[in-house]
């Protein structure tokens, strides 16, 4: 019988390393074939981390609604024009001078609202490592700019939080489709649905899929997939 593990009561305890990223992947292909499937063709996910902070929250939110690649150029520009993504560079700045490095006009606002969030301290990034994540959601979208998405990604990527599912997110949901055989990408309470029986492993799952799906892309046209 599959059981659960438990939860750990600290929450900086529960971040992915490669021992808990092995130890997940093997918890999920025992409870998923489709996941099995892709974890014995292409082997344990990297772990595809990024450094905790302003800079990576600021990224992400770059991010939103576009490729990552676009959010990289992005970013890019800010640091050609100002030197250092820092809250306390980019609430200097403002958004005018963001405008002015190509972003556009509501990322602007966005990201120069976060950084005069953090120089104030009301919002505080270093704090979120002690709390849970819903907690760290609460924090995060609390401000403008930053949805259930964003929150989710940093939990995931820059927090490392084996749980974190960010919902809605298009290559997880392609990923999704070609690992179940869908018809359709799954979008909403299908999505969830689908991410719940991965839980308390949904990040872990989230990196299979992520890896599978980049992987077959690169395979030639008519290779078998089975």
């Amino acid at each position: 019988m599959l059981t659960r593990p438990k939860p750990e009561t600290n929450p900086a305890a529960r971040k992915l390393d490669a021992a808990s990223l092995a130890r997940g992947t093997q918890w999920l292909i025992r409870r998923d074939r489709d996941l099995k499937r892709i974890v014995r063709r292409h082997g344990t996910p990297p772990l595809w981390d990024r450094p905790g902070g302003f800079r990576t929250l600021v990224q992400i939110v770059l991010e939103q609604q576009v490729s990552v690649a676009a959010g990289r150029a992005a970013l890019k520009r800010i640091e050609t024009r100002f030197g250092r993504v820092t809250a306390a560079v980019l609430a200097v700045a403002g958004p005018e001078d963001l405008r002015a490095a190509g972003i556009t006009r509501q990322k602007a606002a966005y990201v120069a609202g976060l950084a005069a969030a953090c120089k104030e301290g009301t919002l505080d990034l270093r704090r979120l490592a002690r709390l849970s994540d819903d907690e760290v959601r609460q924090a995060l979208t609390a401000h403008k700019g930053i949805g259930r998405w964003t929150a989710d990604v940093y939990l995931l990527m820059a927090m490392r939080r084996p749980d974190a599912w960010p919902p809605g997110d298009l290559a997880l949901q392609k990923a999704l489709q070609w690992c179940k055989g869908l018809p359709d990408r799954p979008v909403g309470d299908e999505e969830l649905a689908i991410a719940a029986a991965w839980s308390p492993w949904r990040a872990v799952a989230a990196r299979i899929l992520w890896h599978g799906y980049l992987a077959e892309r690169r395979r030639p046209p008519g290779t078998d997939t089975s």
